[in-house]
């Protein structure tokens, strides 16, 4: 386990992560060196390796947690605002900006092919960051079941892992042709398949 921060140190060491995931978008994952960090963050050795002991893989692990949470982040307040069938719309272009705005380029999506799909860590964080989305959706199905918007006989736990399924496939249809008409459908058809839901009561 690692040791207990102090705040001045935790600040220190998301400033190294987020120098490094900057290094990361700029010049790639595979390029970019723990010097190239260094010289970024204007950091010494012995200051890297104290707050990332196990080296570049440990930093790595720490930058793909940072990548997940901005995942996260850029949709926001949205996400968490599904309240109405206009908030969810609004939701779903922010989705489709954010990742029309990246083009083929994915940081996350490099870093944990970089640290490699079956290590736990980084397991671990695509199942913390796809188990917090869901759990969004999720609270927005259920506002609009309990408000009469859907069926209230829907599973919301399948109905909100589906939707995030289709939009992860979407996502993957970009990163490997760079069109985002797939991911743009997913939401569509997700969405109105949610509100024809109601309608067949």
């Amino acid at each position: 386990m690692s040791p207990k921060l102090t705040s001045k140190g935790a600040a220190t060491r998301q400033r190294i992560i987020e120098g490094a995931a900057a290094e990361i978008r700029e010049r790639g994952v595979a390029v970019t060196t723990l010097d190239d960090v260094r010289a970024r963050t204007g950091t010494s050795k012995s200051q890297l390796f104290h707050y990332f002991p196990e080296g570049k893989e440990e930093l790595l692990l720490a930058v793909a947690e940072y990548e997940a949470a901005q995942v996260l982040e850029v949709q926001q307040p949205q996400l968490g605002r599904l309240t109405s069938w206009a908030a969810w719309q609004r939701w779903r272009d922010t989705v489709v900006s954010h990742y029309e705005g990246r083009g083929q380029h994915c940081p996350l999506n490099v870093l944990i092919s970089q640290l490699g799909r079956a290590t736990p860590g980084a397991q671990a964080v695509v199942t913390e960051m796809l188990r917090s989305w869901q759990d969004e959706l999720e609270v927005g199905i259920r506002h609009l079941r309990d408000h009469g918007e859907v069926d209230p006989d829907l599973d919301v736990e399948r109905t909100a892992a589906a939707l995030l399924a289709g939009l992860q496939g979407g996502v993957v249809v970009m990163l490997s042709t760079g069109r985002i008409d797939h991911l743009e459908a997913a939401l569509d058809v997700g969405i109105e398949n949610l509100r024809a839901s109601g309608n067949r009561r």
